[in-house]
């Protein structure tokens, strides 16, 4: 097996194993398309925009906020860190080179770790699509926890299984469910366009006149909501090694950004249209919108929407899968974890990686929809465990952007023969992508410790502050986990490998 050194040269420090040996253990099968639809697949969740519609027409408002102020500044900062360390594990590599191997690994770590509960959360946008396709038909499916967390277990185990495919065979069929799911955003659009066509009226007030554009109080959690749906910017570059052409980058940040920002405001604007305001705000409202604006061809429209939703998550939870496995695969390579997580199958695939946080998905699905309802009688516990996991994990990826958004000034002054020469925009252009994607996800981290994503455990009020408490508690509980895990790794793993044996290893 070859030893492949990226195209960018480190003139400061020696080339990190796995930039070294990466590319010569993973083949390249990306193209400019695959990486379009892997940053959709991890950005563009529609239920995001039925939210965001709650907030009246400030929602426009806050999606242009929201671009310009997050997706754009993360997009131009990838864009700027990808090209000059193109290599496997994206923000583990850059912080690596900023800030050395701990930061790195944490940086990896905060990232890797909201991957796990979004994992889930793509099973239970599944659970949920099953339970809203009953609803047009006025069939009750789903109910009991236990059964929603074995159809989740049934996605993660998809996922899985898929992902150990070829990885051309697999993002072929990720790129056709993406293809069918273009098809959704644009009939959410046009149940807009029909519904005040055949005369109907906005459900929500857009004239100037009306209050509905006013920023203020009761609403600026929509901007933390906002930031929180274009979170994974820079999730395609976990496979940097696996791209076909450099300029791909790009080409994907280019085509993905633009993208997502047309999806959202379309599909914004038919949720705001059609659906009445006492849904406006609910995810369901995508198929209210499709339902109410086709007028009798709605409820099977409808209903073929969410079936092609249902597909959507099935391949977002894989494409979740194999692109944060490949954090673990590097982590390995690197020796930050142990070797083994690093093997690969025959297909080439980090197949021990995937299959681990596979079983960590597995485990507290487990938990908190089966074992915790029958430990405790009550399915709101489920519902608490679930939204603290979720929202704690949140903070902690929206800590890694943070992190992002600073290596680029420490990596600008480090590395700046590399920098002059790689340059997609002047310097001060990068302050200020720094300060707004910085403030942004700080922003973000505000929201959740401030609007509480549930208010009911065992049928008492849980407050805002031991909500607070909750989500801090389990941050740090994280963080001090990852800090003990790279110790325990380095004490542990004091026998090094030269990148010969290293690649012996994972590939026998």
């Amino acid at each position: 097996m070859a030893i492949i050194d990226t195209p960018s040269i480190n003139t400061r420090n020696e080339l990190l194993r796995s930039e070294r040996i990466a590319g010569g253990i993973l083949p390249k099968v990306l193209t400019s398309f695959d990486l379009i639809v892997i940053f959709m697949a991890i950005i563009l969740w529609l239920p995001n925009a039925a939210i965001v519609a709650g907030a009246g027409a400030a929602a426009y408002i806050y999606w242009v906020l929201g671009f310009i102020t997050f997706l754009i500044p993360g997009a131009l900062i990838t864009g700027q860190l990808g090209l000059m360390f193109p290599g496997e594990g994206s923000i583990y590599v850059w912080t690596s080179k900023a800030l050395g191997n701990f930061m790195g690994f944490l940086a990896g770590f905060c990232t890797w770790w909201p991957g796990i509960l979004t994992l889930i959360a793509a099973g239970d946008g599944v659970v949920s699509l099953i339970q809203q396709l009953g609803n047009l038909f006025g069939i009750s499916l789903l109910g009991a926890p236990g059964t929603q967390g074995f159809v989740i277990i049934a996605v993660l185990v998809f996922s899985f299984v898929l992902s150990m495919f070829p990885f051309r065979s697999a993002q072929n069929f990720i790129n056709i469910i993406f293809l069918t799911y273009s098809g959704t955003i644009l009939l959410i659009g046009l149940a807009g366009i029909v519904w005040l066509v055949t005369g109907h009226q906005s459900s929500v007030d857009l004239s100037y006149q009306s209050k509905s554009w006013a920023l203020n109080g009761g609403n600026f959690t929509f901007y933390g909501t906002v930031i929180l749906a274009l979170l994974g910017v820079e999730v395609p570059l976990n496979m940097g090694v696996e791209i076909r052409d450099i300029r791909s980058i790009k080409h994907y940040l280019l085509g993905g950004t633009i993208m997502t920002i047309v999806a959202y405001l379309v599909v914004t604007f038919g949720v705001m249209t059609v659906v009445p305001l006492r849904d406006q705000g609910n995810p369901g409202g995508i198929m209210e919108a499709i339902q109410y604006g086709f007028g009798g061809a709605g409820t099977w429209l409808a209903a073929l929407t969410d079936v092609i939703l249902i597909g959507f998550f099935l391949g977002t939870a894989t494409v979740f899968n194999y692109s944060y496995g490949r954090l673990l695969f590097v982590a390995g390579l690197d020796r930050n974890l142990p070797a083994i997580i690093s093997k690969v199958s025959k297909n080439k695939i980090p197949w021990v990686a995937i299959l681990a946080q596979t079983i960590i998905a597995v485990t507290l699905t487990a938990i908190i929809f089966v074992l915790a309802p029958l430990s405790f009688k009550s399915s709101e516990l489920t519902t608490l465990t679930y939204d603290i996991l979720e929202a704690s994990v949140t903070v902690i990826w929206c800590i890694s952007m943070v992190i992002l958004f600073f290596d680029i000034l420490v990596i600008r002054r480090r590395y700046a023969g590399v920098f002059s020469r790689i340059r997609l925009a002047p310097d001060w252009l990068f302050y200020l992508c720094t300060i707004c994607g910085s403030m942004a996800s700080l922003a973000a981290i505000y929201v959740i410790f401030t609007a509480p994503w549930t208010n009911s455990a065992e049928g008492a009020p849980l407050s805002t502050e031991q909500w607070d408490i909750w989500i801090a508690s389990m941050v740090i509980v994280s963080l001090i986990v990852a800090i003990f895990g790279f110790s325990l790794g380095r004490k542990t793993m004091r026998r090094d490998l030269s990148d010969e044996e290293i690649i012996k290893e994972v590939t026998d």
